[in-house]
């Protein structure tokens, strides 16, 4: 089921300049931004309160990493500013047009977010972009780093900008999966005790519930892994962010399947119930290969999470209310496709959906129920919204 669908070829006049379109003066936004602050002419097919506003620093050369499943990796085939970024386009715009537009229509806004690349300038043209939100805008702001270009120092002066949460894209969820699709790779390697390091120096100066680490399903980890990460992230009170990778074309990964259905909603479970319902690692299963086999749990329990349905929807920062703030629509699936994670609690019709793909009674075993104490829980990562009729 498709999501979105474009509705003419309009768009809204742009800011021209002939200086180099590029940051701090330039940014990209994602289509969904690009929807909401009337920057693009399109709807979703089914509509939805959004107020999400991502942006992504842009320069010629474009990102230095090379990521082998990212759309923006330095040795991807075509010119930067014709690659697409979680498969969707990102228009371009002037800085201080997008910083209007969004005071004009900040009464609908719940969360900001800037994505740095790897680059020279990034730390510098974060700050100064972060400087110029916060002279016009109060709503809550994130910022998604590029660890390579911050320390402890910089980490600080964009918390004292107006920063309030960091998220860093670790993406792979172990040492030696990252070595390989973001390490050892034709041009500009990342390193993962780096990546570590400003993880644990963003908990420090942000605080608890403050930063989050961004993790994909279906680079080649196994779901062991995937829940030992989530527990080490927990114990630190630092938020899991839960993605699904999809194949960039021309990407090193293009031909690299993603994960099935079933898998992505296991793992979605497993996690709320370990982070939100006060589980420990012990109440899951795994066969020889690393894959989630069983989940010890009271039945009526898990019905309830099913039935609620927060567990499936996007993982992301959230407002000033605790509201869901960044709902990130497609994040995780093509335009063309029904959602994986729902930027929407989901209703009845997905939750049967949801239900449906789980096949519960292949994996879900009596257990004891919560063994973790509250005070050990991580808050909503998917915010609460108000009730929806059942």
């Amino acid at each position: 089921m498709s999501v979105l669908r474009a509705i003419g070829a309009e768009e809204a006049e742009e800011t021209v300049s002939e200086s180099p379109q590029i940051s701090p003066d330039w940014v990209r936004i994602s289509y969904a931004s690009a929807l909401a602050l009337r920057f693009k002419s399109g709807r979703y097919t089914r509509p939805f309160d959004f107020g999400g506003i991502n942006l992504l620093l842009s320069y010629d050369e474009g990102c230095r990493s090379d990521c082998g499943y990212c759309g923006l990796a330095r040795s991807r085939q075509g010119a930067y500013e014709d690659k697409s970024f979680i498969r969707v386009d990102w228009p371009m715009v002037s800085t201080d047009e997008l910083v209007e537009r969004m005071a004009q229509h900040e009464d609908r806004l719940t969360r900001l977010c800037i994505s740095m690349v790897t680059h020279g300038y990034a730390y510098r043209d974060t700050l100064e972009i972060t400087r110029r939100i916060r002279s016009r805008l109060a709503t809550p702001l994130s910022l998604l780093v590029a660890p390579p270009t911050l320390n402890e120092e910089r980490l600080r002066a964009l918390k004292e900008a107006g920063a309030d949460m960091i998220g860093i894209g670790l993406d792979a969820v172990t040492e030696d999966l990252f070595r390989e699709i973001r390490s050892d790779v034709p041009k500009g390697g990342l390193r993962w005790d780096n990546y570590w390091k400003i993880v644990g120096l963003a908990r420090d100066i942000y605080g608890p519930w403050k930063t989050n680490c961004h993790t994909l399903v279906g680079l080649g980890e196994t779901d062991f892994d995937q829940i030992e990460i989530f527990e080490r992230l927990l114990g630190r009170q630092i938020y899991s962010y839960l993605f699904c990778f999809n194949p960039e074309e021309d990407s090193r990964m293009a031909d690299h399947p993603k994960s099935s259905v079933k898998r992505w909603r296991r793992l979605q479970l497993a996690k709320f119930l370990l982070e939100e319902c006060g589980f420990e690692p012990s109440a899951f299963d795994f066969d020889d290969r690393g894959e989630l086999a069983r989940i010890h749990a009271p039945a009526e329990l898990v019905d309830k999470v099913v039935h609620d349905g927060y567990a499936f929807m996007t993982n992301g920062c959230p407002s000033s209310g605790g509201e869901p703030g960044c709902t990130r629509p497609m994040g995780s699936w093509r335009p063309t496709e029904a959602p994986r994670d729902y930027p929407w609690q989901p209703t009845t019709a997905d939750r049967a959906v949801v239900r449906e793909q789980l096949a519960l009674d292949e994996i879900l075993r009596p257990g004891p129920g919560p063994t973790r104490p509250p005070e050990l829980w991580a808050p909503p990562v998917a915010g609460r919204p108000a009730p929806i009729a059942s």
